[in-house]
């Protein structure tokens, strides 16, 4: 009788221990958001635009990270008048450990800063491979959003970063060049790598009529010489001199100036992500990574 008790009760425990795997396993792949904010020309407000935007979605409930991957001009610290004391590369050569690189940012955000280290991450050993998999893959936990500021223009790096993500949103001002450069990176993407979607988010313009405009612009030559692009318009930042100012004042636009014109652009075009549905099947941060140790 005991045996059989004891047989009925280790069958319990394996029935709820097999029951509870599929949970835990749903729960590990929790889909975080992967997504790369470049641009084809400097100077385009890139950084700034991911700043804020990453405190918007946050003030819609998501934890957002930002990753500095801008490696020849990281400058998300500068805007902020941060001063991290670690980069990745002290990740990166086992000096110390993720969760002391990170910093906390204003409005919530998280910041991964860059640095001259983070050139390593292109060229990682078999061992720091491994080391960062098993790193992130605590941090998927603790975020809803990764989104990674990268360099401009069609170097290696930013393609390297744009090829792993799942989302991209290209940064596009009126200025004509910012047009060409723009078309320039989404071209090499898609005939290099066959990167069809795209996420247009003009920035600097005079009015949500002038962002059409331009994004018109860019999707008709898209259209003509690229079969099968895929081009979203995500919205249009106003020109905006409360913009110049937070910059002075190394301060986020969202909490220098809420009530700005852009400050209302950028709550929009947070909502505006939001509402979009990824790829889910390419949404956890370890696919990313994954990806992006392969790429």
């Amino acid at each position: 009788m005991d045996q059989a008790v004891g047989l009925r009760k280790k069958e319990n425990y394996e029935m709820e221990v097999h029951s509870a795997i599929p949970a835990a396993v749903s729960a590990l792949q929790k889909p975080v958001r992967v997504m790369t904010v470049s641009s084809g020309k400097g100077g385009v407000g890139k950084s700034n635009v991911v700043i804020n935007l990453s405190i918007a979605l946050c003030r819609m409930g998501f934890r957002a990270l930002i990753l500095d991957a801008d490696l020849g001009l990281a400058n998300i610290d500068v805007l902020l008048g941060l001063t991290p004391k670690y980069n990745m590369s002290h990740v990166l050569n086992g000096q110390k450990k993720l969760e002391d690189v990170l910093i906390d940012g204003p409005g919530g955000v998280r910041i991964m800063p860059a640095s001259s280290g983070i050139q390593e991450l292109t060229r990682l050993t078999d061992d720091q491979k491994l080391l960062f998999l098993e790193l992130l893959d605590g941090l998927e936990t603790d975020i809803d959003m990764l989104i990674i500021d990268t360099g401009a223009g069609i170097s290696d790096t930013v393609l390297y970063f744009n090829l792993a993500a799942n989302e991209r949103i290209i940064v596009v001002t009126p200025e004509p060049t910012s047009l060409t450069d723009a078309y320039a990176l989404i071209k090499v993407l898609y005939s290099r790598h066959s990167e069809r979607h795209f996420r247009i988010l003009i920035n600097s313009a005079s009015g949500e009529a002038m962002g059409k405009s331009i994004f018109a612009k860019l999707s008709k030559v898209a259209d003509h010489f690229l079969d099968g692009i895929s081009l979203d318009y995500l919205g249009t930042i106003p020109h905006d001199t409360a913009v110049t100012k937070s910059v002075l004042q190394q301060r986020p636009l969202l909490e220098a100036f809420p009530e700005a014109p852009a400050s209302k652009a950028f709550r929009q075009v947070a909502e505006t992500i939001c509402r979009s549905r990824p790829n889910v099947n390419q949404g956890t941060i370890q696919f990313f990574w994954k990806r992006l140790l392969n790429v």
